[in-house]
Order: structure tokens, then sequence, then C-alpha cells
């Protein structure tokens, strides 16, 4: 549907955004899990170029009757990257890596996947270049467990989180440096209307404490009373504003 390439082109913009590029020279970048050929078409309009890798011949076939500009490789990343040293000046993906963690044969080890897929991609970017790696985590475990197997790999970074404070528009990135570590970016919409900085979503999912077995939030924690209100608040309503009393139990005399 249009929505769904509207938000892959706005995700793969924001991805080439992350890497960085030098803007005096073309690049060459690959595209992990390039489908068909959305952020490749990004890429070719910035005038870089790109090569291409996906396990589904499908998606691969949709590319090559949209006639985009890169080179296509229909590969299983979780086997690695088979270039040579050096030869990509970055490399993006949008919402891949997370299926790396799905493990789809008996033989599939998700931690040795991820580690294989990220010392091969490590060995064929270029010193000083970013990986910017867009993925829909399903846990924090996800989360942990792909960032953890990237930094065996050598890479250094961490996620990048754009809007961490809305639901839907909320976006994981890993950007990932070889070599000279850089700064991470910032995440869009971390900015308070006050001009502080709402800090970084940390990797482990704090709130996952207070959820019961079924998912929910234990009923009157803190959690559960912010929830009941940022929900109260999207209908519309008028919400005292959260501090840090919040939720806190009173002292018996009163």
């Amino acid at each position: 549907s249009s929505r769904v390439v509207e938000i892959q082109s706005q995700m793969s913009e924001r991805a080439v955004e992350l890497l960085g590029l030098p803007e005096d020279r073309p690049c060459l970048l690959l595209d992990v899990g390039c489908g068909s050929g959305l952020s490749g078409d990004y890429i070719s309009n910035e005038g870089h170029y790109w090569i291409g890798m996906d396990i589904s011949p499908a998606m691969l076939d949709v590319a090559v009757e949209r006639e985009v500009e890169g080179d296509l490789l229909l590969a299983d990343v979780g086997h690695g990257i088979p270039f040579r040293p050096g030869m990509f000046d970055g490399c993006i993906s949008i919402s891949a890596v997370q299926w790396l963690c799905n493990a789809d044969k008996k033989s599939h080890s998700p931690p040795k996947r991820l580690y294989r897929f990220f010392s091969t991609l490590y060995t064929a970017l270029a010193r000083g270049s970013r990986a910017v790696l867009q993925l829909y985590p399903e846990n924090s475990e996800q989360l942990e467990l792909i960032t953890a197997q990237a930094m065996r790999a050598g890479f250094t970074g961490g996620m990048v989180v754009d809007y961490p404070n809305s639901a839907k528009a909320k976006k994981f990135f890993l950007c990932l440096f070889v070599g000279a570590s850089g700064t991470l970016p910032k995440g869009l919409g971390t900015e308070r209307a006050d001009g502080e900085e709402t800090h970084q979503a940390k990797f482990t999912n704090e709130r996952t404490r207070f959820r019961n077995a079924k998912g929910k939030s234990v009923k009157k924690s803190r959690d559960w009373i912010l929830e009941k209100k940022e929900r109260r608040r999207r209908q519309g309503k008028e919400v005292r504003a959260d501090t840090k009393y919040t939720g806190r139990k009173r002292r018996p005399h009163f």
C-alpha cells in the first residue's frame, strides 16, 4: 500500500541521513534486506550507488521489474556478507535485521547467525564508515541480543530511538561505527517542549518489570497510572501533570 511505501521511504531517508555520508563524492552502499528496492531508489536519487541483498526471490523479481539502479544479490545474510574487505562506504537496512532472531531451521542459532552477519559486515565496510539498521524489535531481549552481537563483532555505537514517547512513530535505528567511534546522533522527538531532553531509551525495557503474566501493567503501579493518564490525554481530557509524586504511596498516618 502507498502508506507502507511512504513509511519505508521516510525510514530510508532517515537511515541515510544517520550514515553521515560525505557530500562531495558518490558512495557505494550495501542495502541489507533490500526487498523491492524502495530504499535503493532513495539512495540513487541522492547520487549514490548501491548493492542490495535479500532472501526473497519474489521481492527481488519486483526490484528487477521496477528496473532499480542497484545490483541485486539473492542471499541469506545470516550466512554472512560475501564482499571483499572495505568495499562499502556504508550500509543501511530497513525492517530486516530482527528476522535473524528467529530460528527457522533446527540448525539455526540466532546468536551465531547475528554474529556471522555482523562480523562479515564489519569486514566489508570501509574504516570510519557506518551501518544504520532500522529494526522492529519484539522485546528488549531481542534488542540486547542484536546489540551484543554487533559489539562482539567490533562495532561501536548504539541505538538511536526516534520519537521515543510516541507509540506509533517510535523507531529504532541501530547506528554502528567501524573503527573510529563517532558520537551517537540524537533521536528525533527527544526534545521536550520545555527545552530539556528526555533521556535516550535504555536497552533494557524497564517497563517489563511492572507487567504481570498477561502483559498488562500491574494495577495501581506508577506505570499503570502513567499509561492511564496518557490514554486520557489522548482522549483530550484534562489530566494533571506527571510529577515525581505520581503513583507514590502515601504514608500511613494520613
